[in-house]
C-alpha cells in the first residue's frame, strides 16, 4: 500500500471515530507517524481531501497551529449544487473523469447516468469544438446534467 494510502486511510479513521465528522492533525508529528516528508501530507489533503470530495480544510500556523479536516454531510441536493458550483466555467477530461468517479463512489449518482455523462462530454463528442472552447462547453454540458439530477 502506497504511503498516501496510508495517510488517506488514517485521517478516514479519525474521521469515523469522531462524533463531529473532524479529524485535527499537526502536519509535521503526523508526517514523522509515518516516515515521510510533511508535503507528502499536504499532498494528500490537498488531492484527497478537497471540497468537491466533500471535505473542508482548515488550518492554524505556528507553534500549537494544526490541520482540521472536516466531512461535510449534504443532502443530495446541496451536494448536487456544490459540485456544479465547484466545475466553474470550464473543466478538461481528465477532471470530468475523476469528478464523475466520485459522485459513484459517494452514491451520488449510479453507473448509468456515470456513463451517460462522460459520453456526452468525452472527446469524441467534442471533436469538431476549439481546443480552447472544449472544457467550456463540457463545463456548461456537465452543469445542465447535474441540474436535471436535482
Amino acid at each position: 500500500m502506497k504511503i498516501s494510502d496510508l495517510i488517506t486511510a488514517e485521517i478516514i479513521r479519525m474521521l469515523n471515530e469522531s462524533e463531529e465528522n473532524t479529524a485535527e492533525i499537526q502536519r509535521n508529528e503526523f508526517a514523522n507517524a509515518f516516515g515521510c516528508a510533511p508535503s507528502q501530507i499536504n499532498y494528500v489533503l490537498s488531492s484527497r481531501f478537497t471540497p468537491e470530495h466533500g471535505y473542508i480544510i482548515d488550518s492554524r500556523r505556528g507553534g500549537g497551529g494544526y490541520i482540521r479536516i472536516q466531512r461535510v454531510i449534504m443532502n443530495h441536493s446541496s451536494a448536487i449544487m456544490h459540485i456544479i458550483n465547484s466545475i466553474g466555467n470550464s473543466i478538461d477530461a481528465l477532471s470530468t473523469r475523476v469528478l464523475i468517479e466520485n459522485c459513484i463512489e459517494s452514491g451520488l449518482i449510479d453507473k448509468t447516468n456515470a456513463k451517460l455523462m462522460l459520453s456526452a462530454v468525452n472527446n469524441n463528442v467534442m471533436h469538431g469544438v476549439s481546443a480552447e472552447s472544449r472544457d467550456i462547453l463540457r463545463a456548461r454540458i456537465l452543469k445542465e446534467m447535474f441540474l436535471v439530477l436535482l
